[in-house]
């Protein structure tokens, strides 16, 4: 009998013990889970964004995600395939062109269809562009990037012209002749069609070109490892992928530290020897990436005044798609879609800001709205947040006038310095957080640090950000939503890979497309910046950004017609 009792008080002892075991090694467990550490990029789905967030795994990884794994609806799968559809480019014939065989733009040259012809403002002006050859041969197929715009120098007036590509080596541009006088016309070539065709090659198979790392530490120890939207190779990674959006983000995981020790985001870098010899000919500076194209006639037009003034071009409802959208005139922009009120005074400026609450959502381009509007209204003050320069957060106060204006970066991918991890926001998940109401004003700009990647990438950036602003519109109606597109920028061979203009415009046309149809009105960038005299500039010089300002006070406080 007491035999027995020993048995059993020793049998209860040893559950008891592996009972302890089990819970200190769940525990353990629970005390991990905040790494989301897998073994392998997962492709979060819309419709399942927590899905293996929290697993490790040793399966086999592609080199790089693979995009075209998104679940998508049927809508959205539509929609993807109609916009990757709207921008596809012309190709070269199959095989590789010789250098001497590629676009030439000082053989090249344009012509005015109807020279001597009788132009006045309202007209149309056609331009024949026809390229060729280092040989001087005609080309005799397209896909060659142009720009082009018309402009009167002593006006310091400026628009720009719509691109028809022939798919033989010509070009057609057409201009909308807005104002009276000489205006002359100008062509340039941005890059080849044979350069084009190397940049989509980077696009589509390099997305790591320009990578990210972030800092992890605990005390006085420290980690630093590589991070993308995604990551070759078998190392373990930490899944950073955003638990509301489902946007992708992973680091390589620290050897010694957990995920959850990340205290900061960078830019990395850019990688170099992206280029074959013969492909580096492609990109040289004073021989084919934006030069002029000159005219082997004339490249001028005297433009008479119309009889009368027809405003009827204003009462058009707002299209994105609209070219030209404006144009300048004596350094003003006026759009053709909408009533500009040109703010020259900081009074007028506090008195539409009165009352408001502006948020500022976006990449440097858009943080020049907060420093210009900081800068020139007087009561404005910038409260000192700790933040570091040029990456934010930033809040402006006027107490006074009860103004308050806000600027926030979006979430990764972000080129900026160095971000606290804790700042790392997406702007759907910050449009979510709004209330909204007739006294706020939402801005977003999302364009510059997508460059490098596929267009899918930046879809479904896009439509999480859609998806939010039509819930805020629908919660609050009277909230403005202002979107400012892409801008062009100086390019040179190096830039040019990571942040050409055809990258910009590329996904500025799938913006415009996804955001026509919903109430949100656009500051047009691109052309304010493509139609002005001054050189182009990643950060354009503040007559521009004045014009942008102007257009966005404007849908604030609009003229009373």
């Amino acid at each position: 009998m007491w035999r027995d009792s020993l048995r059993l008080q020793i049998f209860c002892l040893l559950m008891a013990v592996l009972a302890v075991v089990v819970l200190v090694h769940n525990f353990f467990q629970l005390e991990h889970l905040d790494d989301d550490t897998v073994s392998g990029s997962n492709w979060i789905t819309e419709n399942n964004v927590q899905h293996s967030l929290s697993q490790t795994t040793k399966t086999t990884r592609k080199p790089y995600c693979s995009y075209k794994q998104q679940t998508l609806s049927k809508r959205e799968q539509v929609e993807q395939e109609s916009l990757l559809a709207e921008i596809l480019w012309p190709k070269p014939p199959e095989g590789n062109v010789a250098f001497a065989e590629s676009t030439d733009p000082a053989h090249s040259d344009f012509v005015i269809v109807k020279p001597s012809g009788f132009f006045k403002v309202g007209d149309e002006l056609e331009v024949l562009v026809r390229v060729r050859d280092f040989q001087g041969k005609p080309k005799q197929y397209g896909g060659d990037y142009l720009q082009a715009r018309i402009h009167s120098p002593l006006l310091k007036a400026g628009a720009t012209g719509r691109i028809v590509d022939c798919l033989n080596g010509l070009y057609k541009v057409f201009f909308t002749l807005l104002w009276p006088g000489e205006v002359k016309i100008s062509v340039t070539l941005v890059h080849p069609s044979e350069a084009v065709q190397v940049l989509l090659r980077l696009r589509e198979e390099r997305p790591d070109r320009v990578y990210f790392k972030s800092t992890f530490k605990s005390g006085r120890y420290s980690e630093t490892t590589e991070c993308n939207v995604c990551l070759s190779g078998d190392l373990p990674v930490c899944n950073f992928t955003d638990l509301y959006t489902g946007e992708p983000w992973f680091c390589y995981k620290p050897r010694k530290l957990s995920c959850a020790s990340r205290i900061s985001h960078a830019k990395g870098g850019y990688q170099k020897g992206l280029l074959t010899k013969e492909e580096s000919l492609l990109f040289q500076s004073d021989v084919n990436i934006k030069r002029p194209i000159l005219s082997s006639g004339p490249d001028t037009v005297i433009v008479k005044p119309k009889a009368f003034t027809d405003s009827s071009s204003m009462d058009k409802a707002e299209d994105p798609t609209v070219s030209p959208s404006g144009y300048y005139y004596e350094d003003q922009w006026n759009s053709r879609t909408h009533w500009i009120h040109h703010f020259n005074k900081s009074d007028d400026i506090t008195k539409c800001l009165q009352g408001k609450v502006i948020h500022l959502f976006g990449d440097s381009t858009i943080r020049q709205w907060f420093e210009y509007l900081t800068a020139f209204v007087p009561d404005l003050v910038e409260f000192n947040l700790g933040s570091p320069k040029n990456v934010g957060p930033f809040m402006s106060v006027d107490l006074k006038h009860s103004i308050l204006l806000k600027f926030r970066c979006h979430g990764p991918p972000i080129r900026f310095s160095t971000v606290f991890s804790s700042e790392l926001r997406y702007i759907a998940n910050e449009l979510n957080g709004i209330v909204g109401g007739r006294n706020t004003v939402v801005a977003i700009t999302i364009w510059s640090h997508f460059s490098t990647f596929p267009v899918e990438v930046y879809i479904r950036r896009l439509r999480n950000i859609r998806r939010s602003i039509i819930q805020l519109l629908d919660r609050s109606p009277k909230t403005l939503i202002v979107i400012r597109t892409a801008n062009v920028q100086e390019l040179g061979p190096e830039v040019s890979l990571f942040n050409s203009d055809w990258y910009s415009f590329q996904l500025d046309s799938v913006m415009r497309k996804m955001f026509s149809g919903i109430a949100v009105h656009f500051v047009d960038a691109w052309e304010m910046s493509l139609a002005h005299y001054l050189p182009h500039n990643l950060h354009p010089k503040e007559v521009i950004v004045k014009n942008q300002i102007d257009a966005l006070l404007s849908y604030m406080c609009p003229l009373q017609t």
